[in-house]
């Protein structure tokens, strides 16, 4: 039986904090063998990207530390090997792409000089070698135009492209291993199904073998022959992904398979009142060049379009992004300036100043993203929930105050007890229940939900996705939902507006849009959420 490329032997990996030592890989041990791919699945905080930061050392020591195990590659072990000989291995014979590109490449460098470093320190290549294997790198993983690209920096490229010159980063050196810590997380879907093509594509023509990092067990199933299963730091479950998907024998992995947010929205009334309508909304973003700053053009973000959402109804955005979706909303919400009428409660309020807006405020509300750049880590939980009600009735007493808060958190399914903590002591599906329940607190109307649940593992997705279906059916709030992810979509969304490059390609009944979408750029959409095995009819302009 032939040895298998890598083989982790009993890894323990510890962590030393203010004199007490926690234990965040407990004993694991798997192998990789030569052309395989393995997946780490599991939830945040199980261990996944620990044990694969460990492979090369790159832990932050010696705060970490190993109590026991081996990382074998081809027989030797990399965790007793010193920094001299790690660096001939690290980016040659093991690579790594990591989730976020925009924070591992290097912003005050360009691409050619970035690709080429790693070519200039493993191979020695002078600029002129260098440079001509870079033009071959960005071409093989679909970098189009790639001469032109060169002299680009980070920030002027896509998330689609930065992924893919991170790729070309790690293969520059031909690696006997790549690891991929969730490198399709931040992408759209229709990107993310392009990069775990091009990754198979590669894997199959190098004969590499790939550890793969991941929560999403959607992915699992395209790319993994095995998987391996992690929560609290061991592995649960292992086996070819088939069989583990088809007879899951760990409780765990049950629970993970059964975490997709399922069911079906709260049927829409058409008998409720409108409670937000939008008619020819458009927001330009004038370029202006020269001297004198003229207007030589504008980028049109939103380009008239009409929206209308009742009580009780969720109406979907979804598009890739810069497709227009979150400018709609904030346009929507008031908290940018646009051309176009929008009626809230009877009243043109496009017309309205900042003062007069203030007092709606309370009746428009906002849950944005990512809760821990949204929530202040300076306040307490209790004084970020409270702070709309100071403003908004500020009759109230700070007992009213104090019970209007329990009575929230109790609602959204967190403990009052913990209100005096910080954001920074809570998960990020807490958090995400912390900004839910500072929007819920002044009993709004209307709620713009803004890639709620992007950020979130597949099990407290489906939680959020559950809990925001009972705050609107209990209180018929009107809900404004913009996402990527399609199946939180499916979940949530009464009506669904297609968006691209600014203006509606396509809108309709949510189960019409899934069941026959009419527009080629819908049904690629839909193809790269579900998986479904289609041609795609549609390709994406990076």
């Amino acid at each position: 039986m032939t040895a298998p490329l890598v083989s982790v032997r009993d890894l323990s990996v510890a962590f030393s904090q203010g004199g007490a030592q926690t234990l965040a890989v407990d004993h694991i041990s798997f192998d990789i063998a030569k052309g395989e791919t393995v997946a780490l699945v599991g939830e945040s905080g199980s261990g996944k990207s620990v044990t694969a930061l460990s492979v090369l050392k790159l832990l932050a020591y010696p705060a970490a530390s190993h109590p026991s195990g081996q990382i074998l590659f081809e027989g030797n072990d990399l965790l007793a090997k010193g920094e001299a000989d790690l660096r001939k291995v690290r980016g040659r014979d093991i690579t790594m792409i990591f989730q976020e590109p925009m924070t591992s490449l290097n912003p005050l460098h360009t691409i050619e000089r970035q690709v080429g470093e790693v070519l200039k320190v493993h191979q020695g290549m002078g600029d002129a070698k260098a440079r001509a294997r870079t033009l071959e790198l960005l071409n093989e993983v679909g970098i189009r135009e790639p001469e032109k690209r060169l002299g680009a920096y980070p920030h002027q490229l896509s998330g689609g492209q930065r992924q893919r010159v991170m790729i070309a980063m790690a293969l520059a050196n031909e690696p006997k291993l790549l690891i991929a810590d969730e490198p399709t997380t931040a992408l759209d879907v229709t990107v993310q199904a392009q990069i775990l093509e091009l990754l198979a594509k590669l894997k199959a023509e190098r004969g590499m073998s790939m550890l793969f990092i991941t929560h999403d067990l959607g992915i699992v199933r395209r790319i993994a022959d095995r998987v391996c299963v992690m929560t609290k730091g061991k592995i649960v479950e292992t086996g070819p992904t088939a069989e583990v998907f088809a007879h899951p024998q760990h409780d765990y992995t049950r629970h993970l398979l059964a975490a997709e947010p399922r069911g079906l929205p709260p049927a829409a009334d058409d008998t409720k009142p409108e409670v937000m309508r939008g008619e020819q909304i458009r927001v330009w973003f004038p370029i202006k060049k020269g001297f004198f700053r003229k207007t030589v053009d504008n980028v049109k973000a939103v380009d008239g379009i009409d929206i209308s959402v009742r009580a009780g109804q969720t109406i979907g955005i979804v598009g890739e992004s810069g497709s227009g979706k979150t400018t709609l909303g904030l346009a929507l919400a008031r908290m940018i300036s646009s051309k176009g009428r929008i009626d809230f409660g009877g009243r043109d309020i496009n017309t309205y100043s900042f003062k007069q807006m203030r007092p709606l405020r309370r009746e428009l509300q906002i849950v944005f993203q990512d809760p821990f750049g949204s929530l202040s880590p300076r306040m307490s939980v209790s004084e970020i929930i409270e702070e709309g009600l100071k403003i908004h009735e500020p009759d109230q007493t700070p007992g009213q105050r104090d019970k209007a808060v329990v009575d929230v958190l109790n609602e959204v399914g967190l403990n009052p007890e913990t209100r005096f903590r910080y954001p920074h002591e809570f998960s990020g599906g807490q958090r995400q229940r912390i900004a839910i329940a500072r929007a819920m607190v002044l009993k709004p109307k209307f709620v713009m939900l803004d890639e709620p649940t992007s950020a979130l593992d597949m099990s407290v997705q489906a939680q959020v996705v559950d809990l925001l279906r009972s705050l609107q059916q209990k209180y018929g709030l009107a809900y404004l939902f913009i996402s990527h992810d399609l199946k939180v979509v499916r979940a949530l969304a009464n009506e669904v507006i297609v968006m691209r490059n600014g203006v509606v390609v396509e809108k309709g009944p949510s189960e019409r849009i899934f069941a026959a979408p009419e527009t080629d750029y819908t049904k690629a959409l839909i193809a790269a959420a579900f998986n479904v095995a289609t041609t795609r009819q549609h390709a994406v302009n990076e």
